[in-house]
C-alpha cells in the first residue's frame, strides 16, 4: 500500500490560508496529509491594518483564529516559526522540529524593502503585523502625552509616512481621521500637528489613474497631509528623516510603507531569487521544483505585458485557488492547470467614507467607491469563513 503524500504549507497569509480551505474542501479523508505551519495561531488581514494602526479600529476586527477557519480533521495546524527551507531534502526545520514534505507550499510573506536607506531598519516603524499595530498606535497616543509634559517638541507632533503606495495612503487617511480626536483628548491645539507622505517616486499611488490619484490627494490634503512627491527619504535618524534635497523634518515617528522584498529564506535554501522572490512558471511552481508552489509576496507573476505584478491580497488569493486544484491534480495524475491573472478592481481607502478605485473600466470615488471597498473586504470574509465570519467582522 503506497504512502498518503504530505503537503506542508508555510504561512497563513492569504495564499496560504485559501489554498489550505480549498484543499479540504478538495481532498478526500485520507488522500493527502496537509500541514499548516505559522507563528501566531491566527490570520491577519493585512488591508485592515492600517486602521488598527492608526487607531481608528480595534486590532481584534483585523484577526481570525485559524481554527476557526480549518477542518481540524482534514488539515493539522502547527503554531511555529520556520527557520529553514531543505528542499533538496524535502524538510522544513521549524523551532520546534522538523516536518518532512512530498509537496511544499510557501506562503511566507515579505519583509520591508528599505532599498539602502541608511537608519531605516533601525528607527521607523512598520505596519506589518498585529503586534506592529498595536505598537504604532500605543507610539502615537504617548506621543501626544509626552507633548503635554513638554510643549516646545513639536516633534512629538509631526507624523512622517515613508511610501505613497496603498498602504502610505490608506494609513495617512486613517491617521488623519484620528488626529482631531487626540488633539481633543489631550487638549492639544491641532494646528500644531503635522502629518508629512513622500514619496521618491514621481507620483502618489504609482500605476494608477492620474485622475483618482489627483482626487485622493486633494481628500488628504484638506485633511491636512503634507505631500512631498518625488522627494526621496536619503536618512532616517533618532530625530527624524533628511531628505534627498537636503532638508531635515524632525519628528519622533517615521513610519515606513515604502515598499516589501520576498523572504531572505527562499535565498539561503537555494532558490534563485529576485529581492528575495522567486519567479513561478505558469503552474506557479519554483522552477526546476515540480513540487513546490509559491505564492503572495514570495512569488513573482509576470503580466503578458512581461511586467511583474505587484504582489496584491487579490493575486494571492487567486494564485491560491490555483495552486490547491494544482495540488490536487498532481495528487490525482491529472492535468496541471496554468495560473491566469484576472484583475477584479482595486480600491483604496482615503479614510472615513472616502475612497478611489477602478472596477472594469469604471472609475469611482468618494462615498460609492467607500462602499465597494467595504463589500471588497465583506467578499473576503465570505470566502475563508461565510456568513458567520462576516456577521462577526464585518464592518457595516
Amino acid at each position: 500500500m503506497s504512502r498518503i503524500p504530505r503537503i506542508v504549507i508555510l504561512g497563513a497569509g492569504y495564499g496560504g490560508i485559501v489554498t489550505a480551505i480549498r484543499l479540504q474542501k478538495e481532498l478526500n479523508y485520507n488522500e493527502a496529509d496537509v500541514t499548516l505551519v505559522n507563528k501566531h495561531d491566527y490570520h491577519y488581514i493585512t488591508t485592515h491594518l492600517h486602521m488598527p494602526a492608526a487607531g481608528t479600529d480595534n486590532p481584534e476586527n483585523a484577526r481570525v483564529n485559524i481554527l476557526k477557519l480549518i477542518d481540524e480533521f482534514k488539515i493539522d495546524f502547527v503554531k511555529s516559526t520556520v527557520v529553514q527551507i531543505r528542499p533538496q531534502e524535502k524538510k522544513v526545520i521549524l523551532e520546534e522540529g522538523t516536518l518532512s514534505y512530498d509537496y511544499l507550499v510557501i506562503g511566507l510573506g515579505g519583509e520591508p524593502e528599505t532599498f539602502g536607506i541608511p537608519g531605516l531598519k533601525e528607527y521607523a516603524l512598520g505596519i506589518r503585523s498585529i503586534n506592529s499595530v498595536r505598537f504604532i498606535r500605543e507610539h502615537i497616543e504617548y506621543q501626544f502625552a509626552k507633548f503635554k509634559r513638554e510643549p516646545n517638541r513639536t516633534d512629538y507632533l509631526t507624523f512622517i509616512v515613508g511610501g505613497a503606495g496603498f498602504t502610505g495612503i490608506e494609513f495617512v487617511g486613517e491617521l488623519a481621521d484620528r488626529i482631531p480626536e487626540l488633539c481633543k483628548e489631550f487638549d492639544v491645539d491641532p494646528s500644531l500637528v503635522k502629518i508629512y507622505n513622500i514619496e521618491a517616486a514621481p507620483t502618489a499611488l504609482p500605476g494608477f489613474d492620474p485622475e483618482l490619484v489627483e482626487y485622493a490627494m486633494n481628500v488628504l490634503q484638506n485633511k491636512g497631509v503634507t505631500f512631498k512627491i518625488a522627494t526621496a527619504i536619503k536618512e532616517c535618524t533618532p530625530e527624524g528623516v533628511l531628505l534627498a534635497t537636503g532638508e531635515e523634518i524632525k519628528s519622533s515617528t517615521v513610519i515606513w510603507t515604502g515598499g516589501i522584498r520576498g523572504n531572505h529564506m527562499l535565498e539561503e535554501a537555494g532558490f534563485e531569487t529576485m529581492r528575495g522572490r522567486i519567479k513561478v512558471d505558469e503552474t506557479l511552481r519554483a522552477p526546476g521544483h515540480d513540487n513546490v508552489y509559491v505564492l503572495g509576496d514570495c512569488s513573482i507573476v509576470m503580466s503578458p505585458e512581461g511586467r511583474p505584478y505587484p504582489p496584491t491580497a487579490q493575486i494571492s488569493m487567486q494564485q491560491a485557488e490555483i495552486c490547491a486544484q494544482n495540488l490536487v491534480g498532481q495528487i490525482r495524475g491529472s492535468e496541471l492547470k496554468a495560473f491566469e491573472y484576472k484583475p477584479k478592481g482595486t480600491v483604496a481607502s482615503l479614510g472615513r467614507g472616502e475612497a478611489i478605485g477602478i472596477v472594469g473600466s469604471k472609475k469611482i470615488k468618494g462615498g460609492t467607491a467607500a462602499i465597494m471597498k467595504k463589500v471588497v473586504d465583506l467578499r473576503y470574509l465570505y470566502i475563508i469563513g461565510g456568513i458567520p465570519l462576516v456577521l462577526k467582522k464585518g464592518r457595516f
